[in-house]
């Protein structure tokens, strides 16, 4: 049995389904980057919102514009947009229901007209987004939207010329729904960013305003004052489905999920109210809606999503290919929790209310739950655009201080280095999942010979280098990764905080 909407009343009562009709819900969101964490995340908020009868103009059209997105078209395609979405806590004990709230998914390469047309309806209040930091296109080095991308200097042309028939970036796609409003004098859209981004909804604001200023100034004049782009925080630890996950499901409850998704039983959204044309009332169901997301983004990223990298570089280089089987190591615990006491905290802004020892040894609980699966690779991923936003602010920002700690930082930079050489510890070759995965790797085959080499990338890592206080830390500790290894590293770094 497939999963779809007839089959619903057939599935075991052990997997909660739709308690709505589902031919009630009108699209008012459509999302680019329809993933595990959006639909473990944002499309499962609203689903218990529809639940309580509540946002069912709200219903979600997932949007894709990349080649990969076609296999979640088709995916989502065959079992009505419907999918599992399970739950799993430390102590063993699951949870699993079939979410409703995606209600169409449109591959704009199909009929990038169409997609625009849809996108330009004004039923469409938000067009959210979970692109990943280097959906951006943002340009480290000069601080600022990147013009000369092949996609993006082709959609501006085309943009200029008024044809969407061949938009290729969600930028374009976007922009040409605002134009069509800003022309027809309809109301905008919000544009509100999911993505574990410092200020994701403010990056989003200056991306997309220079990508509108360099179709017309007078549409990002517009845009500036008609369209609004919240900031959020969101947190769920989210892995990648695989196919034990599409097993599991198969045999636990008798149907076939062409695509489901496994999540932690965490979950935590904090979003900014700034919203220009309407909005579910997401506090109904557990989301903090405030007036700054700023402090509680700088807590989440700085320690949550750096300590991610805190230990998956290390323990990718020590043989553990699961994150549970990292933390299972008392080292890693001690690790992560002195980083966050002694580097990330101090860079933090002030959070009223928030116990933050009990956060951060929540986060240590959260990367232990060994029923999530969640995999090492995957944290290690994509390093070229987490680490800058993530670690690297605080950085600069101890070293601003003047009497600040960077050590501990500087060796999550040095294991980062040393896993760039594609070799682990037993001679075994890393596949270097990054946009610029042959450049780092090219650096960092001269670690050996320049201990600086792979911190000189100044697209990553701006001047750094010219840091001494940082570089000789960073030096002296993928010096000792080479000497000694990943763990005799730990210990060292370990004792000299006694």
């Amino acid at each position: 049995m497939h999963l779809s909407t007839n089959n619903l009343n057939a599935l075991s009562a052990q997997v909660k389904v739709p308690d709505y009709d589902r031919s009630e819900v009108a699209p008012g969101i459509v999302h680019f980057g329809v993933g595990g964490f959006h639909r473990a995340h944002q499309a499962l908020y609203l689903d218990k919102l529809m639940s309580q009868g509540k946002a069912m103009d709200f219903g979600i059209i997932g949007m894709g514009v990349m080649p990969s997105d076609a296999r979640m078209r088709d995916a989502l395609h065959s079992q009505d947009c419907l999918y599992t979405l399970t739950e799993k806590s430390p102590d063993g004990t699951e949870e699993s229901r079939v979410v409703g709230s995606i209600i169409d998914y449109v591959y704009s390469p199909d009929d990038p007209a169409a997609a625009v047309k849809l996108l330009a309806d004004p039923q469409i209040r938000i067009v959210s987004l979970t692109v990943t930091e280097g959906g951006y296109n943002f340009d480290h080095v000069k601080g600022e939207f990147d013009l000369n991308n092949e996609h993006v200097a082709a959609d501006i042309l085309d943009l200029q010329k008024g044809d969407f028939s061949q938009l290729r970036t969600f930028y374009g796609l976007v922009t040409a729904a605002l134009i069509s409003r800003w022309r027809q004098e309809t109301a905008p859209f919000t544009v509100m960013s999911c993505d574990n981004i410092q200020g994701n909804g403010e990056m989003a604001h200056r991306m997309f305003k220079a990508f509108a200023g360099a179709v017309d100034s007078e549409l990002a004049e517009w845009i500036e004052g008609h369209v609004s782009f919240p900031n959020s925080m969101v947190d769920r630890i989210t892995p990648e489905t695989t196919d034990a996950d599409r097993s599991e499901i198969s045999e636990k409850f008798g149907y076939v999920d062409e695509w489901p998704v496994s999540c932690e039983d965490f979950t935590q959204w904090v979003l900014e109210e700034n919203f220009v044309n309407d909005r579910p009332p997401y506090e109904d169901v557990g989301v903090e809606v405030v007036d700054d997301v700023v402090p509680y983004e700088l807590m989440k990223l700085r320690l949550l999503n750096a300590s991610h990298q805190g230990l998956c570089y290390f323990g990718y280089l020590a043989g553990h290919r699961l994150v549970h089987d990292v933390m299972a190591d008392h080292r890693f615990q001690d690790f992560l929790l002195a980083y966050m006491e002694r580097e990330g905290t101090p860079s933090l802004q002030p959070l009223p209310g928030v116990d933050l020892d009990a956060y951060r040894k929540e986060l240590i609980d959260r990367f232990g739950n060994s029923a999530v699966k969640d995999t090492v690779a995957r944290l290690c991923a994509e390093s070229s655009d987490r680490i800058p936003k993530w670690l690297l602010p605080v950085v600069r920002e101890n070293l601003a201080a003047g009497n600040a700690p960077v050590t501990l930082s500087a060796a999550i930079v040095a294991s980062w280095a040393r896993y760039a050489e594609g070799i682990d510890e037993s001679g075994d070759a890393i596949t270097i999942v990054d946009p610029l995965a042959d450049r780092l790797q090219r650096n960092a085959q001269s670690n050996r010979t320049d201990s600086l080499a792979f911190i000189r990338d100044r697209e990553i890592f701006g001047d750094l280098c010219e840091n001494s206080i940082f570089t000789a830390e960073y030096a002296r500790i993928l010096e000792s990764l080479h000497a000694q290894g990943s763990i005799a590293t730990l210990d060292m770094l370990l004792s000299e905080l006694d």
